[in-house]
């Protein structure tokens, strides 16, 4: 087991298949066939979506209530390792996960129907709407004005050095701003699935 759990890659292997033995299993027993018809194929990118929003919504938390807050508390000849490999990585994780979220939930909105009804806030899926437009509020944040001025703030391109203090607070107000609408954001979503505002 510590071969496994020692290794990322590993872990993650692991859960997959585990998760593949709980569908066999659950399938087997119950008597539900297995196959790729929409309702699977529904269900799949259901799941993507709440994994990808799981880690974007987990990594903005991070930097919000953990990151931010615990950076005055950090020596300063510590702060190198987070502005240099903590923080970059994190960066990745989080944009990306913000893309991959709202990707696979713009899918998953075409494959059920309710992609042009949900952003035109129609009644019956005015919830999930409300919370698409929110989550693109969101990803737009992270892709045009968090991660641009997160690259000035953490040296990945070249600024005057007046301009990554200017940088840094308009990456940590605009990500506040997304943790401000990520609560409404996420009861919409769950509200949708259980019957609306």
């Amino acid at each position: 087991m510590a071969l496994i759990l020692q290794s990322l890659g590993r872990t993650v292997i692991a859960s997959l298949v585990l998760l593949m033995l709980i569908l066999l299993a659950v399938s087997s027993h119950y008597g539900v066939s297995v196959s790729f018809e929409h309702f699977w194929f529904a269900l799949l990118f259901r799941w993507l979506h709440v994994l990808c929003g799981v880690m974007w919504i987990g990594l903005l938390w991070y930097f919000n209530f953990v990151q931010i807050p615990s950076m005055p508390k950090i020596p300063d000849e510590q702060k190198p390792a987070i502005g240099k490999v903590i923080a970059p990585a994190a960066l990745f994780w989080f944009r990306h996960a913000a893309l991959w979220t709202v990707v696979t939930g713009l899918l998953l909105a075409g494959m059920n129907g309710y992609f042009v009804s949900a952003f035109t806030l129609q009644p019956g899926v005015h919830s999930i709407g409300i919370g698409m437009w929110l989550a693109l509020v969101m990803a737009f944040n992270v892709w045009f004005i968090i991660w641009p001025n997160q690259k000035k703030a953490l040296g990945m391109v070249s600024v005057p050095a007046e301009a990554k203090p200017k940088a840094a607070r308009l990456a940590m107000l605009t990500s506040r701003f997304n943790t401000m609408l990520s609560l409404p954001m996420l009861y919409c979503m769950v509200a949708q699935q259980n019957g609306g505002l």
